[in-house]
């Protein structure tokens, strides 16, 4: 209700209470609540919830307390794929660009892991988030080259530097039956997933498919994040905080953890934005500009708390 009433231009109780109920469309008021403020709120809940959902599998799956999208190069690879989308096509359409936003999100967490399993001790919590830096940066640094060579950066900007404000209200019907197949996923793994947190000998033991869980869990990440990158571009942290914030509430049972972290997530995110609106008001700030204040000295306690050791 919050994130609807105040913005650029506040709007009260009663004309709320008015649009729902006989949309005038020649009321400014109402035009703004129905094709802006109510779509930016409804996709920066989804988009929060994709996010904090995405980063507690990795970490219940790696047991890596550093893993998020936006650390592990996920969120890079699918803004990567959507600067090759539109530099090589550039009349593409949006359903399309949601496959190739999934692609990137794919390409990126397997890079990251697959150069994880082959290095020594790569899947190490503090060397995993080297890796995904490294090959997030790399990812970032080529789609900027592809931008400026071929003309597009102010085209992809607002992947890079995400902004709620501009969300197309059309994306959040499209992504439906991505999100559905998602979160249909990610309940299903969240038994397994509380078993594979306990390491993957013990998983072995009690029967699970330890390899096969392992895939599942980052095909649901890349649609999860592929889907949150393709409506509004790349937010940061929120897949890192809100899985630990999650746990400390209410425990170490995956099952609770995935919905909550859900919850949680469209909360945190909603909260993030609506600071947004205020910082340099009347002008919009890039949320990650708000999550990053709180999300980096958390990064750091994280490493200075546990150190190396792979332990959520």
């Amino acid at each position: 209700m919050l994130s609807i009433m105040f913005g650029a231009k506040d709007i009260s109780l009663e004309t709320i209470k008015e649009a729902f109920i006989h949309f005038d469309a020649s009321n400014p008021d109402h035009q703004i609540l129905m094709h802006s403020r109510l779509p930016r709120t409804i996709g920066t809940c989804l988009i929060g919830a994709f996010l904090a959902i995405s980063g507690a599998l990795m970490q219940g799956m790696t047991r890596n307390y550093l893993a998020s999208p936006s650390i592990m190069g996920v969120s890079d690879g699918s803004v990567f794929f959507i600067t090759l989308a539109m530099v090589f096509f550039p009349g593409i359409n949006t359903v399309e660009l949601i496959f190739f936003s999934l692609a990137g999100s794919a390409f990126g967490v397997g890079v990251v892991f697959g150069l994880g399993s082959i290095l020594p001790h790569g899947l190490s919590p503090v060397r995993l988030a080297i890796l995904g830096t490294i090959v997030g940066t790399f990812l970032s640094s080529l789609a900027s080259a592809f931008a400026i060579y071929f003309k597009t950066s102010q085209n992809i900007s607002f992947w890079y530097n995400a902004r709620l404000h501009q969300l197309d209200p059309s994306m959040i019907k499209l992504i439906i039956p991505f999100a559905l197949a998602g979160l249909s996923l990610a309940i299903y793994l969240s038994k397994s997933i509380t078993v594979l947190s306990l390491g993957d000998q013990v998983a072995i033991g009690l029967g699970e498919k330890v390899t096969r869980i392992k895939w599942l869990t980052i095909l649901t990440v890349a649609i999860l994040t592929g889907i949150s990158v393709a409506m509004a571009g790349k937010v940061a942290f929120v897949g890192l905080l809100v899985p630990h914030m999650t746990r400390y509430l209410i425990g170490n049972d995956y099952r609770w953890i995935i919905p909550s972290a859900g919850l949680l997530g469209g909360i945190f995110l909603l909260s993030a934005d609506l600071v947004s609106r205020f910082l340099n008001s009347p002008f919009e700030t890039p949320i990650s500009v708000v999550t990053s204040f709180i999300g980096v000295p958390f990064f750091i306690y994280l490493i200075k708390r546990n150190g190396g050791k792979a332990h959520v």
